[in-house]
């Protein structure tokens, strides 16, 4: 290869239209007129056959182009004939070139030929959009009321207090934080104030918080949904949000609904009024940082890896903080909290009897069950039975531990006084089980090892757990969650992947591929078979998901719906129709993501070396993400081939040496240019950097 030379000088174009042009794009020749090249004006080969771009000869003379020659292929084509043609080569792809290029013809072609494959208002799951509200004023006291308020158009009435300034109006929510920029949080991390952060619905209600407040919708049968309350805007940004909406006409009035938001220490309760409006309830204090949040019947729970557990009452007012032993995970089951220690003790407190049951002034916490090996509980699900006697129900508790084992224990309602017996072990994972989940039909865990999944069918006998045939492995997989190194991309507790759903049906994993992305894959959580895949209708990153499970309307034939709930970084609110795609289940593609569209989701940002998960303990928090890199390999699903899974350090061995992330990075690091956002780059071809198989193995397209 020659040393760079600059071109014959002259003015654009210069030189016959019939010369021939000899190229060298990516170690392939190519030959082609001076005309075909510059006949769009203002493009790449314009300005390089002028002299304004520097060349670089071979040894034959030819230019040399370090692009993609698969891709020049069909761009050159289109100079020639005017026609597109392209041969097999990914859309986005062919885009990227186009653009890199200059060849403003062929990028408005490309262009709209994707829009005319996507639509502003979604496909036929998309069931709603609620754009951003409008942009609060700050909390000045303890008791300000805040009504509906709706983005732009005429200012909304507001509920107010004497010591609360006047409503924004038409203010809005772009317009305000122009004025104001959100404090930085205590992470120092940068912050979006108009990003959704978390999302959370309960029956008929939602909730959304974004950096600095948070608002409510209700759902009501012939108007759909409609922004109820708005809270006063916050000094520091919401880190965790919890939510609770009872049937109308319940016996604590009012505090039938609230919604609860924590940052740091410090704990924000509201009671919600059905018609509009709210007023603050209190502020409470943990005293140290608030790690989950939630609600048990009416009971506010906060509580901290530290051990430190809060609860307010809601009949008595009380609020009651209390040191247990460092809580590293939870489920609540009726009106039972169930706390998994880092000691390897299960507690449990009543808390529809707190305060009545206390002692010393403390909460009564009773311990239930300690396992064999002293491991940490890192991840609890109970399951209660259909009641079957006057005895009461039998309570199955599934628990992970930090070793990696999953364990059954069974309560039986005439054996209380006994405790739990141990029912089965498991002992498929090699590092920390981060989740759990029993339900009537499956057994569900994923531990710390790149997210891996390994899921059982579960037999009942009169609605009781069997061991006739016992617990049946079905399936093994993983799943792919990036999660961002500087923090962006939305707050981790707002993407946690699942599984979600009732108990008594099947349940999803929702998984987002990497933090900047506007597409979700839903996965059924026994199998990891693909149920769906939703893109954001107005093109902005999704920043926080979760799944409800709404009540059916009072109309005759209504059932539950099940929504996907997706907030986006631009402040919207999507909805999506999770029981059509249920009810279609066989009409989406068999598996995860296939390596086409792995691929097309990792050209959207670099992947970083990041510390191997393994080892690292849980959050006790179900809805919080617990690594900081969720990997996915391939889908082992016993109900669809026979054998066992093979163990992961043989599944290793016979992809390639290193792990999935290793090799997706190195095949990143190993891709001929760096990408351009927000265009994606074109994809590596097969002979650049490491590939995810060896060449004679072909990936199953359900991998991931």
């Amino acid at each position: 290869m020659a040393a760079a030379a600059p071109a014959a000088e002259g003015f654009p174009g210069r030189g016959p239209p019939g010369e021939v042009i000899h190229l060298n794009v990516g170690g392939k020749r190519f030959s082609t007129s001076r005309q075909t090249l510059t006949w769009i004006p203002d493009s790449f080969f314009s300005s390089l056959l002028s002299g304004r771009i520097s060349t670089l000869k071979d040894e034959t003379g030819a230019i040399f182009i370090d692009r993609d020659p698969t891709v020049f292929a069909p761009i050159l084509n289109f100079l020639r004939t005017k026609e597109l043609d392209p041969r097999g080569v990914h859309g986005s792809s062919l885009l990227h070139e186009a653009q890199f290029y200059g060849l403003t013809p062929l990028v408005r072609r490309l262009q709209l030929r994707e829009e005319l494959d996507r639509s502003s208002c979604g496909n036929v799951l998309f069931n709603g959009y609620l754009p951003p509200p409008v942009f609060p004023v700050k909390r000045r006291n303890r008791h300000s009321l805040v009504g509906p308020q709706q983005a732009g158009g005429r200012p909304a009435p507001v509920r107010r207090s004497n010591t609360m300034p006047p409503n924004l109006g038409n203010a809005g929510l772009l317009g305000r934080m122009l004025d104001e920029k959100a404090p930085p949080s205590p992470s120092g991390l940068p912050e979006e104030p108009g990003m959704v952060r978390l999302v959370c619905g309960h029956h008929n209600w939602i909730a959304v918080a974004y950096t600095q407040f948070l608002v409510c919708y209700r759902l009501k049968e012939a108007s759909g949904w409609q922004l109820v309350f708005s809270s006063p805007r916050l000094d520091w940004p919401i880190e965790r949000l919890a939510l609770t909406a009872r049937v109308l006409g319940g016996a604590l009035g009012e505090h039938d609904k609230m919604v609860a938001a924590a940052t740091g220490s410090e704990i924000l309760l509201w009671a919600l009024q059905a018609e509009g409006g709210g007023s603050e309830i209190g502020v409470f204090h943990l005293g140290v940082p608030v790690e989950a949040l939630f609600f048990v019947g009416n009971q506010l729970i906060a509580t901290s890896h530290t051990g430190r557990i809060g609860v307010w009452n809601a009949v008595t007012k009380h609020w009651q903080v209390q040191e247990v032993q460092p809580i590293t995970s939870y489920d609540a089951a009726g009106s039972f909290l169930l706390l998994g220690c880092s000691n390897g003790s299960i507690y449990y407190v009543d808390v529809q009897k707190f305060p009545l049951r206390m002692k010393d002034n403390d909460l009564l916490v009773s311990e239930l069950y300690r396992d064999p090996a002293e491991d940490g509980v890192t991840a609890l699900s109970v399951y209660l039975t259909p009641k079957t006697s006057d005895s009461g129900n039998w309570i199955e508790i599934a628990y992970g531990t930090s070793s990696g084992g999953v364990r059954v224990i069974v309560q039986h309602p005439e054996t209380v006084g006994s405790g739990p017996q141990l029912f089965q072990t498991f002992t498929v994972h090699r590092s920390p089980v981060t989740k759990i989940m029993l339900s009537e039909k499956h057994l569900i865990s994923v531990c710390a090892d790149n997210n891996h999944v390994r899921t059982w069918s579960v037999t009942r006998f009169r609605g009781m757990i069997s061991t006739q045939p016992g617990s049946t492995p079905l399936a093994s997989f993983k799943i792919l969650a990036l999660e961002s190194a500087d923090g962006h991309g939305g707050c981790s507790a707002g993407n946690d992947i699942g599984p979600y759903g009732e108990r008594d049906d099947q349940q999803v994993f929702i998984q987002k591929v990497v933090p900047s992305a506007s597409q979700l894959f839903v996965r059924l959580s026994s199998t990891g078979q693909r149920v769906c895949s939703v893109r954001s209708v107005d093109g902005s990153p999704t920043t926080a998901f979760t799944v409800l499970e709404c009540e059916g309307s009072r109309r005759l034939g209504s059932r539950p719906r099940r929504y996907l709930l997706t907030g986006q970084a631009n402040g919207s609110l999507a909805m999506w129709d999770l029981t059509t795609a249920m009810d279609g289940l066989g009409q989406a593609p068999a598996g995860g993501l296939t390596e086409e569209e792995l691929m097309e989701q990792l050209e959207q940002c670099d992947l970083a070396p990041l510390a191997s998960s393994r080892g690292s303990l849980p959050s006790p928090s179900p809805r919080t993400s617990l690594t900081s890199l969720y990997s996915a390999s391939s889908n082992t699903s016993l109900c669809g081939r026979r054998g066992s899974p093979s163990p992961p350090q043989a599944e290793s061995r016979r992809r390639g040496g290193g792990s999935f992330v290793e090799r997706c990075q190195e095949l990143v690091r190993s891709g001929p240019e760096t990408r351009r956002p927000p265009t994606p780059a074109p994809r590596p071809s097969t002979g650049l950097g490491a590939p995810l198989a060896p060449p004679k193995m072909k990936l199953n397209e359900t991998s991931f």
